[in-house]
């Protein structure tokens, strides 16, 4: 039996970059796997990849997927695909909060709409995401709550080039989420925990950085999958309140 068997985990931002190589390592190991993202078509200037395209490479390879266009700002659209799930597998097991709105831009050119709106978007969710999908795993004993944050959140990371405040923030904010949560849901049996993936080279990162940066030392997105499949599997007695760096699983943790 393979890792994940019979779970089922909704995977945001899913349509291309980590969120899909999540996605289909968690398929790999043996789970129904949920595909959102807020768009399920690819238009001209976007960057490519859909949702569908997504659910579509994991059946093709023998997986369980479908893909549910989602917003992850809107609370309804966040309840729909939660009900999505439960519907078409019968529950929910794992939440990865992958999806986030791209929220740099240099200090003095930010908004306060733009804060907001990234406020909306990569913290509101997560509440947001939990409240609807704590019942269902409460109803099958126990879950796993994975928030994808970044090593901007930490304080003690300095020199950050211009635009990375609002980003920095809601990390942050993304990270004691975690932890406080964990404390909450611990008595019912749900895990609840930060990843920073590391430095990782994807179509949002090139667009940002141009192919000619320099990308010694970024890895695959693929290469975070390992590390978000084990924490899927972690329930309340487990491994859970932790902030952790995917690129150090298996050397400093488990």
């Amino acid at each position: 039996m393979t890792a994940l068997e019979g779970q089922v985990v909704i995977v945001s931002g899913a349509s291309r970059g980590i969120g899909r190589a999540l996605a289909t390592g968690l398929a790999d190991a043996g789970a129904a796997v949920v595909c959102a993202a807020r768009s399920s078509t690819a238009s001209p200037g976007e960057l490519p990849g859909t949702v569908e395209e997504a659910a579509a490479s994991i059946t093709a390879a023998g997986g369980r997927a479908i893909a549910v266009k989602c917003d992850i700002g809107i609370a309804e659209d966040i309840e729909r695909l939660v009900a999505t799930a439960v519907d078409e597998f019968g529950g929910v097991d794992a939440l990865i909060n992958n999806a986030m709105a791209s929220t740099r831009g240099a200090f003095d050119e930010t908004t306060t709409e733009m804060w907001d709106t990234s406020m909306r978007v990569n913290v509101r969710s997560l509440f947001l995401s939990a409240k609807a999908v704590v019942p269902s795993m409460r109803a099958r004993g126990g879950g796993s709550i994975i928030n994808i944050s970044s090593g901007a959140a930490d304080p003690n990371v300095t020199g950050l080039p211009p635009g990375y405040v609002t980003y920095s923030v809601a990390k942050a904010a993304l990270e004691r989420f975690s932890t406080a949560l964990a404390d909450e849901l611990a008595e019912s049996n749900i895990a609840v925990n930060a990843l920073r993936p590391g430095a990782v080279k994807t179509e949002q990162s090139v667009h940002e950085l141009g192919e000619d940066y320099d990308w010694t030392g970024w890895g695959p997105p693929e290469a975070v999958a390992p590390a978000v499949v084990h924490l899927a599997a972690q329930r309340a007695d487990g491994i859970t309140g932790r902030i952790l760096d995917s690129t150090h699983y298996g050397t400093f943790w488990p």
